[in-house]
C-alpha cells in the first residue's frame, strides 16, 4: 500500500518573508468589510487546496478525481510537468460498482482496492466494502463487505482485512477465503485492528503487517475482556434512545492484554511472540529481512522504550534497542530500515529532537541532526544520494523549513523559505516534492520543487483569496515573546485595525497548552483566526501565549510539566494576563480566556485559580478531572491517580469551584467519545454545590469536535461569541477608561 500523501503548506521564493520579529506592524487592512459568522462557516474564507494524492513509482504521482459524467477516476500524473498521463481506472468501466471514494495501490501499482460505503467508528476507524481491481484485464473482484484495513499482500496474490473483529485472508491465486482468527469478539477480543485506546493516542488502525515474501503475516491481539466498559446514550430522531456501549481505560485502570502473534501461511499455524515484560506494542514494522519484524513495546509509565527484533522462523525475539527517559517517549512512524538493515531513528536523547543513524545490532553510528532547535518531521532517505530530508524549527520555533542533510550529517541545506511554514510532499523515488508554504499573512501556496530545492513551477497560490481578503478589516497577528517565570514564551497579538494605544480594549486569551502543542506559529488562519478578528473588529484585543509545557522547544522546556498537568500552564496563563494588563492599552477588569478540550480544562482552571485578573472563561468539551481521562495520554504524563493522587486532584478544578468569582460557559457534546460529557456533569455539580451560577451549553449527539449538523458550529460560536460581547465587549464600553 502506499501512503497517501494530503498536502498542507509551502514556500515560493519570489514572494519573500514576513517580518514577524516586532510587536508592532503596518499592515493592518485598509478594507471596510467585517467578518460575519456566516461566512466563517459557509467557506467564504476556505482556501484553495491540493487534492490528496498519492506518490507513485518513478516521478509520477495519482489523483482520484471526478470526471464531467460525475464518474469517480484515479488518474496518473507526471511529477515533472504536473499534466495528466492517463486515467487508470474510471468507475465508468466498472458494472458492478458505480463509484468508489478511495484507493490504494499494491506494491508494483498493478492492482488497486476501491473502497466505497464506508461507515464512520471513531477518529480514525472506518468499515467499508472494497474490491480488488486488476489494471491489465480491468477485472474487478469483490474482497468484502463491512470489513476493515484491506492490505495486499507483496506478491499481490492475496489481501488480509479484518472484520467483526477476526482477520481474513482472501487468496485471489486459489480463489480460496483463510479466517486466520475466530476469538473475536466485541467488547472481548480484537484481532488486527486497535482499540478505542490505540487508535486515539497512538494513531493507528490496521495492526496487522505482512512480510516481505508474503509468507508471515504479524497482527496484535487485543484482549479487552476486563477493561471497564463505558457507555453514552446517543439521543438520535427515534423514540427511545439508543446506547453507544465500549471498552475505554481510564486512568489508573486495566488497559487491554495486548500480544504480538505471527501466522505463517504455508502451514496456517498462529504462534504467539514472546517479548517480556511491556504494557503497550504501538507499533509493528517489517525490516528488510523476509523473517526479521521489528516490535515496538513501551512500559506502563511510557518511559522505557524497546525495539525487538523478532525471528519469524523461529518465533523467538531479542532487544535490539532500548531508549529510557525521565519523563516519557514520543511514538513516531519514523523508523526506516536501509538496504543493510542499518535504520533510521528520532530521538530526544540530547535534550531535542534529532536524527540517528543506528546499525541493526542497535549500535549508535552517528547523530545526523544536531543543535538546540527540533526535528519536526522526517520525509525519508534516498539511497542513491545518501541524503536524508526533513522538517525543523532551526529558524525559530514559530517557523517550519525544509531541509536536507548527508547520511553522515554533513551537507546539510535548506531547501525552502527559512520564514513561515513550509512542509513538503515527496515522491516515492524522492526526486521531486510539492512544497507548502504560508505565513499569518500570505494564504497557502503550492509549488512543485526539484529534491535539491530549485522551485520549478507555482501549482496553486490562492492570490484570488487574498485579494478578497483585502476588502475587510483584517488585523494582523503581531508575533513577539513575553518574558514570564523566568521564560521567553511565544506570543502572538490580534488588535482592533483602529487600534488606539491610548484606549484600554478588553482582552481574550486563547490558548491550547497541551504537551507538545503549538498555538502560536507563522501559519495561515484557522477558522478561529478568522474568530479572533470578527471579535477585534467589535472591540478587543486577543493574545495566544504557549506556555511552558507546549514543544518544539526543546525536552525540559516540554516535559517541565510532568506528574502537574495544568500547574505551571495556567500559573503561565494567569501571569501573562497579569503582566499584560500592565500595559496601557489593555483594561484589566475586562480579562477573558478560552479553550477547547486541554484548552477548556486549562480556561476553567485559569478563571477559578486566577480569579483576581479573568473576569470571563469560556470551556469547550473540557477535562475536569484526569481521572476520567483514557490511560495511554494521562499516565504518560502523570502516571497513574493511585501513584499521584495529589497531581491529578491539585489540578482538576472540580475541586475549585467554590472559587468562581466570574463569568463561566461550559460547552460539551454528549456523544463526546473522547473527554467524555462526564466530565463538564461532574463540573456542573460540583458549582452547583458551591451554589455558583454559570451558563452551559450542552449539545446532544456530537462528539468531541461538535461539528456535525447544517449549522452546529455557527449556532455554537454564535452562543460563545454573545458571551463575549454581553462579558467583556459591552460591559467594558459602558466603563470606557484611559489608563496611565
Amino acid at each position: 500500500m502506499k501512503k497517501s500523501i494530503i498536502l498542507a503548506t509551502l514556500l515560493l521564493s519570489i514572494i519573500g518573508c514576513t517580518n514577524t520579529s516586532s510587536e508592532t506592524s503596518n499592515n493592518t487592512s485598509t478594507g471596510t468589510k467585517e467578518i460575519t459568522l456566516e461566512e466563517i462557516w459557509d467557506g467564504t474564507f476556505s482556501t484553495e487546496r491540493m487534492n490528496a494524492l498519492n506518490s507513485m513509482n518513478g516521478d509520477f504521482y495519482s489523483l482520484l478525481n471526478r470526471d464531467e459524467e460525475g464518474n469517480t477516476t484515479v488518474d496518473k500524473y507526471s511529477y515533472s510537468t504536473l499534466e495528466k498521463v492517463e486515467t487508470i481506472v474510471s468507475s465508468a468501466d466498472l458494472k458492478d460498482l458505480d463509484g468508489f471514494s478511495s484507493y490504494k495501490f499494491n506494491a508494483d501499482e498493478t492492482k488497486l482496492i476501491l473502497g466505497t460505503q464506508f461507515k464512520k467508528i471513531y477518529r480514525r476507524s472506518y468499515s467499508g466494502t472494497f474490491y480488488a481491481y486488476d489494471v491489465a484485464s480491468k477485472k474487478l473482484s469483490l474482497i468484502g463487505k463491512d470489513i476493515q484495513e484491506p492490505l495486499f499482500s507483496p506478491d499481490n496474490k492475496k489481501v488480509a482485512y479484518a472484520k467483526d473483529n477476526n482477520i481474513y485472508i482472501k487468496d485471489f491465486s486459489r480463489n480460496a477465503l483463510i479466517q486466520v482468527t475466530k476469538d473475536g469478539k466485541k467488547n472481548s477480543v480484537i484481532n488486527g485492528i486497535t482499540d478505542w485506546v490505540y487508535e486515539e493516542e497512538f494513531g493507528f488502525v490496521r495492526a496487522f503487517e505482512w512480510s516481505k515474501n508474503s509468507r508471515y503475516l504479524a497482527f496484535l491481539r487485543f484482549d479487552e475482556s476486563d477493561v471497564p466498559t463505558f457507555s453514552m446514550d446517543i439521543v438520535g430522531d427515534a423514540l427511545y434512545p439508543n446506547q453507544q456501549v465500549f471498552k475505554y481505560p481510564k486512568a489508573g485502570e486495566k488497559n487491554a492484554d495486548v500480544t504480538l502473534h505471527m501466522y505463517t501461511l504455508a502451514n496456517k499455524t498462529t504462534k504467539k511472540i514472546s517479548l517480556g515484560d511491556y504494557e503497550y506494542i504501538p507499533r509493528i514494522k517489517w525490516s528488510n529481512n523476509d523473517a526479521i519484524l521489528v516490535a515496538t513495546t513501551l512500559n506502563r509509565y511510557q518511559n522505557n522504550l524497546k525495539l525487538h527484533k523478532v525471528n519469524a522462523l523461529r518465533s523467538s525475539s531479542t532487544v535490539l534497542l532500548n531508549e529510557t527517559d525521565k519523563a516519557y517517549i514520543d511514538i513516531t512512524d519514523n523508523l526506516t530500515f536501509l538496504t543493510d538493515n542499518s535504520f533510521i531513528w528520532t530521538s530526544e536523547r540530547d535534550g531535542f529532537n534529532h536524527i540517528y543513524h543506528y546499525d541493526f545490532n542497535g549500535n549508535l553510528i552517528n547523530q545526523i541532526t544536531k543543535g538546540d532547535w527540533e526535528v519536526t518531521n522526517y520525509y525519508g532517505f534516498n539511497p542513491t544520494k545518501k541524503t536524508i530530508y526533513y522538517q525543523s524549527v532551526e529558524n525559530g520555533s514559530i517557523n517550519r523549513g525544509v531541509y536536507s542533510i548527508g547520511l553522515d550529517g554533513k551537507n546539510k541545506k535548506l531547501l525552502s523559505n527559512k520564514d513561515g511554514q513550509n512542509s513538503a510532499a515527496f515522491s516515492t523515488n524522492l526526486n521531486y516534492f510539492i512544497n507548502t508554504f504560508s505565513t499569518s499573512e500570505i494564504p497557502p501556496i503550492y509549488s512543485l520543487y526539484y529534491a535539491e530545492g530549485e522551485m520549478l513551477k507555482v501549482v496553486k497560490d490562492n492570490a484570488e483569496l487574498k485579494e478578497e481578503l483585502a476588502e475587510y478589516k483584517m488585523s494582523p497577528k503581531e508575533f513577539s515573546t513575553i518574558n514570564i517565570n523566568g521564560n521567553d514564551l511565544n506570543m502572538w497579538m490580534i488588535k482592533p485595525v483602529d487600534f488606539d494605544e491610548n484606549k484600554a480594549y478588553p482582552m481574550l486569551m486563547f490558548q491550547y497548552s497541551g504537551p507538545g502543542s503549538q498555538q502560536v506559529g507563522n501559519r495561515w488562519n484557522g477558522t478561529n483566526d478568522y474568530w479572533h478578528n470578527m471579535l477585534a473588529q467589535k472591540g478587543m484585543i486577543v493574545v495566544c501565549i504557549d506556555g511552558r509545557g507546549t514543544g518544539l522547544k526543546g525536552a525540559d522546556f516540554k516535559k517541565v510539566t510532568q506528574k502537574e498537568l495544568g500547574k505551571f500552564e495556567v500559573e503561565d496563563q494567569i501571569a501573562a494576563a497579569k503582566k499584560l494588563a500592565e500595559r496601557s492599552y489593555i483594561d484589566e477588569d475586562n480579562i477573558g480566556i478560552w479553550g477547547w478540550s486541554f484548552g477548556g480544562f486549562m480556561s476553567t482552571n485559569a478563571l477559578l485559580k486566577g480569579s483576581d485578573i479573568f473576569s470571563t472563561a469560556i470551556a469547550v468539551a473540557p477535562v475536569t478531572s484526569w481521572r476520567f481521562y483514557d490511560t495511554v495520554y494521562t499516565e504518560r504524563y502523570m502516571q497513574t491517580p493511585q501513584e499521584n493522587a495529589s497531581g491529578y486532584d491539585e489540578n482538576s478544578p472540580i475541586n475549585y469551584a467554590d472559587k468562581l468569582e466570574g463569568n463561566y460557559l461550559l460547552v460539551h457534546g454528549t456523544g463526546d467519545d473522547n473527554v467524555h460529557v462526564q466530565n463538564s456533569m461532574r463540573m456542573i455539580n460540583a458549582l452547583i454545590e458551591a451554589n455558583k451560577q454559570f451558563d452551559m451549553f450542552i449539545v446532544p449527539d456530537r462528539t468531541h469536535g461538535i461539528y456535525k449538523g447544517a449549522n452546529t458550529r455557527l449556532n455554537l460560536y454564535t452562543k460563545m461569541t454573545n458571551f463575549v460581547e454581553e462579558h467583556l465587549i459591552e460591559k467594558a464600553n459602558k466603563t470606557t477608561k484611559v489608563k496611565g
